[in-house]
């Protein structure tokens, strides 16, 4: 019987961890191909690919992102070789099973739930016996009826072969994210998370799991998320995993969590502040919103100070980064409550805000109650709402607009100065800053075109000047030092006109010339001669003293030069500014 395991990925850097569980508990006695594919991948070459490799029983893992790609897959899968047993799996098919299996005659079985012993029994009875009552946890056809198999007790997760070991795999280790499952289940039961329809949290074996960790970096995995729900419930546990990973991890890997920051106790910071080395570990934490309220309804338990203290303690460590999520349209969270909410989160300066919006998944006690708020939202994945009793439509849209820009001008960090000028001297607040901007980016249309790095500048440019905002030149020159700072070679074609004559260029690199400490000793260390000066800098004018705005926060107005030093090897590339 030849047996295929399939998904399509989100990006092709994905790896989808469900089929390989599936593939190596199958073994021995099946063997199972996994064949992966992208959401952008032409349906029909999908389509012609499986076909060719003349699958009896063709498996999908299906989620929100997948769903609508995979069923015009499994269609013409069908239509081609009817024979062909497809069977279906994952959380976007695990719940309402009756309507999938009406309203998708192409699926054969759906697997609910925990798959992996499920799936292989239920291999056996396709092979064998087509007895399918005795398969636990499966949907299925018999004689033109639906029937569901109650769900079997959740196995033991320290009995379960690692996923990790399969030959195929291992050019692809380096190139793309690796997934690694501690545990199973969430203590919490947040009503928009399937995460709380499982009671209770199961542990891997915790050798095991460090073997298998020890293997993807033998092998070359450089990102190795940890897909856990919450990863340090037990403060022990996540200790001793950290331990682990600070003391065997190899040059160039990267560790992502999702923490729940609120219970991190501040010792277990001071532990990685002192001891992690910068950039090994990322975090990712779910804020989702900051009102008491709303919360309450969700039932998601957080303490806002507690979390604030811990991605404060974690920033000020400087070595690991912080990614904050945000859900726009929870619960009696209306247009005003949510720009607090941002406002509140954006204070912390995390290193990627991510900008939510509600999606109404399926088994979730949000969707089952969804007529308690009023709520809409759409009929196909990924289910995202349309509005409710406090939140309009319109209001949603503006709040894509600031989703929109945030993404551009924060999260990508191209003009960390300039943003955080205008968000602290210029404008209300973030979110007024990021809301009147995103409005003014749609209405310009923009959001229909592409851009390059420097239509990000000059579009901001544009807003601003549109505005007429008071100190217009501090802006464009933190806006000159933000381009600049980014920059491994020198630009070519600036976003600005340049601020000086040839004859005036000359002049000021005399100066430099006769008096490199102007520059700070920094500077004088390059010993650069005439000619590579000339050749390696670029002389923008400022104007305000950059060095003390950088070092105190002070405007004090000058004409300052801002020398730009672009080393071919890479090395000294830096940035220097005084009053000429």
């Amino acid at each position: 019987m030849n047996i295929i395991c399939s998904t399509l990925n989100a990006k092709y850097i994905h790896t989808n961890i469900a089929i390989r569980y599936l593939k190596s508990y199958a073994a021995p006695e099946y063997d199972v191909q996994l064949v992966e594919y992208t959401i952008k991948d032409p349906i029909m070459n999908i389509v012609t690919d499986l076909i060719s490799r003349k699958p009896d029983v063709l498996g999908f893992s299906c989620y929100i992102w997948n769903i609508e790609e995979t069923i015009k897959v499994m269609q013409m899968i069908k239509k081609i070789n009817p024979e062909i047993k497809i069977v279906v799996g994952g959380p976007e098919v695990s719940y309402d099973s009756m309507e999938w299996m009406d309203n998708v005659p192409s699926i054969d079985f759906i697997v609910l739930g925990e798959g992996e012993q499920t799936f292989k029994q239920l291999l056996n009875e396709i092979s064998h016996g087509h007895e399918y009552k005795n398969v636990p946890g499966i949907s299925y056809r018999e004689n033109e009826k639906t029937l569901i198999n109650p769900q079997r007790n959740k196995l033991d997760l320290k009995e379960l072969p690692s996923p990790y070991r399969f030959e195929e795999d291992l050019p692809h280790l380096g190139k793309r994210v690796q997934y690694i499952e501690t545990s199973r289940g969430c203590p919490f039961s947040c009503q928009f998370c399937l995460s709380s329809i499982e009671v209770g949290v199961r542990y891997f074996d915790r050798e095991k799991i460090k073997d298998d960790i020890r293997y993807l970096m033998k092998n070359g995995a450089k990102t190795i998320k940890f897909v856990d729900r919450t990863f340090n419930i037990s403060r022990s546990y996540a200790m001793e995993m950290f331990q682990f990973l600070i003391d065997e991890h190899l040059p160039g890997t990267v560790f992502q969590f999702e923490i729940t920051a609120d219970i991190m106790r501040p010792e277990v910071i001071e532990f990685l502040n002192r001891e992690a080395p910068a950039g090994l570990f990322r975090f990712e934490i779910g804020v989702q919103s900051t009102n008491d309220a709303t919360n309450e309804l969700v039932m998601r338990k957080q303490n806002f100070a507690k979390l604030t203290r811990t991605v404060t303690l974690v920033k000020d460590g400087g070595k690991i980064d912080q990614h904050l999520d945000l859900i726009a349209g929870l619960p009696e969270e209306d247009y005003h409550s949510f720009k607090q909410t941002f406002n509140d989160v954006f204070a912390m300066r995390p290193e990627e805000l991510q900008l939510g919006f509600l999606k109404m998944l399926r088994g979730t006690g949000l969707r089952l109650r969804a007529a308690d708020h009023d709520y809409v939202y759409m009929d196909h994945s990924p289910y995202e709402i349309l509005g409710n009793n406090v939140l309009p439509f319109e209001d949603i849209i503006r709040i894509k607009q600031v989703e929109d820009v945030l993404e551009k001008y924060w999260n990508d960090h191209r003009m960390d100065e300039t943003i955080e000028y205008l968000v602290t001297r210029v404008f209300p607040s973030p979110f007024d800053f990021f809301q009147e901007f995103g409005a003014y980016w749609d209405r310009k249309g923009w959001s229909r075109i592409g851009h390059q790095l420097e239509d990000l500048f000059t579009r901001l440019y544009s807003f601003l000047e549109s505005r007429k905002i008071e100190n217009l030149d501090i802006v464009e020159s933190l806006m000159k030092y933000d381009y600049l700072l980014r920059h491994k070679f020198k630009p070519r074609k600036p976003w600005w006109h340049v601020s000086f004559s040839k004859e005036q260029r000359t002049n000021i690199y005399s100066q430099i010339l006769e008096n490199p400490a102007v520059l700070g000793t920094s500077f004088m260390d390059l010993s650069l001669s005439e000619k590579e000066l000339h050749k390696h800098t670029m002389l923008e004018e400022l104007s305000f003293n950059l060095t003390k705005y950088i070092r105190d926060g002070e405007i004090e107005r000058s004409k300052n030069v801002l020398v730009a030093f672009f080393d071919p090897s890479q090395e000294k590339t830096g940035l220097y500014s005084a009053e000429m």
